[in-house]
C-alpha cells in the first residue's frame, strides 16, 4: 500500500493540532498549513463594524469565554503534554487559506491528497488540487446536519443520535462534497455540548487515518448526497437557542440516553 503524499490545512486550537498529528503518522506529509489571519479584507470587515454585527460578536465573544475557561479542550486532546505539532517543522502560516501563494506552493508540491480540519471556506483554484482531491473533517452529521455548530443544533433539536462529524470530499458547496464516513461518538447521560464534540472529533481522527489507508490502497470511497438538509450559520445560535438547550440538558433531555459510538461507511 503506497503511503499518500499529503497536504494539511488545520486551524490552531488543541483539536486540530490532535488531527493533524493523527494525520502526520499515517503519511508522506508535505505542509502543514495554517491560517495568520493577518490579511485585510476592508468589505469584510465594514460589514463586521455595522452595529448588529459588533452586537452579535461581542455576545458570541462572552459566550466563549465562559465556555472555554480553563484548558479543558487541551486536556482532553492533550492530557500529558502542552498542545502542539509533532512536525513544527512543516508547518507554513497563510493570511488566509485561499491565498494565492500557497495555491502555487501546493501546486509544486502535488500531493495526492489535501486533508482539511478547522480552515475558512474553500473556494477558488485551491478546489482544482490534489490528485485525489479534498477531505474536509466536519463537525456535524451531513447533509442534515451541514455548517456551524451542529453538535449545539443536534442536541438543541432533541437529536442526540444525530451528534458527530462527517468526512467528506470538499466541492464548491458548504460541506456539499460526496460522504465518506458519519462518526458518532458515545452519548452519556451528564455529556455536555462540548464534550460530545470533541469526543466525535477524536474518534473521527482514527477514522481519518483509515480514510488515508483506504485510498493510499485504491479502495473506492465516496457517496453523493442525496438531501439538502439544513445549513446552520453561526449567527442563528442566540441567546435564547442557548437557553433552551440549557434548560433542556438541566431537565434531563440526556438522562435516559446511552448510544454507543458508532462508525458509517460510504464506499
Amino acid at each position: 500500500m503506497a503511503e499518500l503524499r499529503l497536504v494539511i490545512l488545520c486551524g490552531q486550537a488543541p483539536r486540530h493540532l490532535y488531527v493533524a498529528n493523527r494525520l502526520c503518522e499515517h503519511a508522506d506529509v508535505q505542509a502543514i498549513v495554517q491560517e495568520t489571519g493577518t490579511a485585510l479584507d476592508w468589505p469584510a470587515l465594514r460589514k463586521k463594524l455595522k452595529p448588529a454585527s459588533l452586537g452579535r460578536k461581542a455576545w458570541r465573544w462572552l459566550r466563549d469565554r465562559r465556555r472555554y475557561t480553563g484548558n479543558a479542550e487541551a486536556e482532553f486532546f492533550f492530557p500529558n503534554t502542552s498542545p502542539a505539532l509533532n512536525r513544527p517543522d512543516l508547518r507554513v502560516g497563510v493570511p488566509h487559506i485561499n491565498h494565492p501563494d500557497l495555491v502555487e506552493r501546493i501546486r509544486a508540491l502535488d500531493p495526492d491528497l489535501i486533508a482539511v480540519f478547522g480552515t475558512s471556506l474553500i473556494k477558488g483554484d485551491l478546489l482544482t488540487l490534489g490528485r485525489l482531491g479534498i477531505v474536509n473533517l466536519h463537525g456535524g452529521l451531513s447533509p442534515h446536519y451541514r455548517g456551524a455548530d451542529c453538535t449545539f443544533w443536534a442536541l438543541h433539536n432533541g437529536e442526540p443520535e444525530q451528534v458527530g462529524c462527517t468526512l467528506h470530499f470538499i466541492n464548491a458547496g458548504i460541506d456539499t462534497g460526496d460522504l465518506i464516513a458519519h462518526v458518532c461518538p458515545e452519548v452519556r447521560p451528564n455529556d455536555t455540548e462540548l464534550e460530545l464534540f470533541w469526543r466525535a472529533v477524536r474518534d473521527s481522527a482514527t477514522a481519518y487515518t483509515e480514510v488515508l489507508e483506504r485510498l493510499g490502497a485504491s479502495q473506492p470511497l465516496g457517496q453523493a448526497q442525496t438531501e439538502k438538509g439544513t445549513l446552520y450559520q453561526v449567527r442563528d445560535r442566540t441567546w435564547r437557542a442557548e437557553r433552551r438547550l440549557a434548560q433542556a440538558l438541566k431537565a434531563g433531555a440526556l438522562a435516559q440516553t446511552q448510544l454507543p459510538a458508532r462508525v458509517r461507511w460510504f464506499d
